[in-house]
């Protein structure tokens, strides 16, 4: 008896979110391991589904360096990465990225078709000029890399309206028609932004912003945020993340949380569950 009270406390403790954020629209930056992971896959299209089932407005958008990695050596070529650890793209590892990219879109709409029995449409950022961008600017010439100017999300919103769930793939297009690979991050705030979310996810392979003591942070506001920058406590990858989030609730995004793909259902228990399993990023 105890294991079917047990249930009901979830599937009570998740009410108040469900009211919450009725009708509200959520970004999900989807990458890392649970895009690899057959299991993970499965896991992540449900909960998408679950999330679009009970009222919320799910945007994805994916990137694919895994997958991309694993197509330059099946054509024997070298990925190669600035000193910064971006990726630096010629016109020929462009042109696998943006294949890859469209495949893995189409995958993640038939997952979510297959495991959720939901609507989805695959775009790329060059659809309705959704992302516009310019090369980006670097110390390191990184190539066909980058940095969005305008977003265009009218075709976004029009899918929404309709109960379709975007995939976004991270692929822009500059005014004079070249194709530039964007940061999945860095697009995902830009679209979370255009569309006031209330929530944006950051899915990565690790459990959020850690402290000195190697142990979760579950709430994060802007002044401790720097303050752990400034400390060298959050270092490495999570900078520009930390950076991105604090960018986007600047202008009207409620909340960003990274959580931890490769950890079953962590989309669900980050947003509607009173512990959470992530970080919660907010302003104040």
């Amino acid at each position: 008896m105890q294991k079917f009270q047990d249930k009901v406390e979830v599937i009570l403790d998740a009410l108040p979110y469900i009211r919450k954020f009725q009708g509200a629209i959520v970004v999900i930056k989807y990458g890392g391991s649970a895009m690899i992971d057959p299991r993970l896959k499965r896991e992540v299209a449900r909960d998408i589904a679950l999330l679009n089932y009970i009222g919320m407005k799910p945007v994805v958008v994916h990137g694919g360096g895994k997958e991309i990695n694993n197509w330059l050596d099946k054509v024997g070529k070298k990925a190669e990465f600035a000193p910064n650890g971006l990726r630096v793209t010629d016109k020929e590892t462009m042109e696998v990225a943006e294949m890859v990219l469209g495949r893995v879109g189409k995958e993640i709409v038939e997952l979510l078709h297959r495991e959720g029995e939901t609507k989805a449409v695959s775009l790329s950022g060059k659809d309705a000029g959704l992302f516009v961008a310019e090369k980006l600017q670097s110390d390191y010439d990184l190539g066909f890399v980058g940095e969005i100017k305008t977003v265009n999300a009218e075709v976004v919103r029009g899918l929404l309206e309709k109960g379709f769930i975007p995939v976004i793939s991270s692929v822009a297009m500059s005014r004079v028609g070249e194709t530039y690979n964007i940061n999945a991050d860095i697009a995902a705030c830009k679209i979370a932004k255009e569309l006031e979310a209330a929530k944006l996810y950051l899915m990565t392979d690790v459990d959020g912003v850690l402290d000195n003591a190697k142990k979760l942070i579950q709430r994060l506001n802007k002044k401790k945020a720097e303050e752990l920058i400034a400390n060298k406590v959050i270092s490495g990858g999570m900078i520009p993340k930390i950076q991105s989030a604090l960018d986007v609730l600047s202008i009207g995004v409620k909340s960003v949380h990274i959580i931890n793909g490769t950890v079953e259902h962590s989309l669900l228990l980050e947003t509607l569950t009173s512990e959470g399993i992530g970080t919660m990023v907010t302003l104040d």
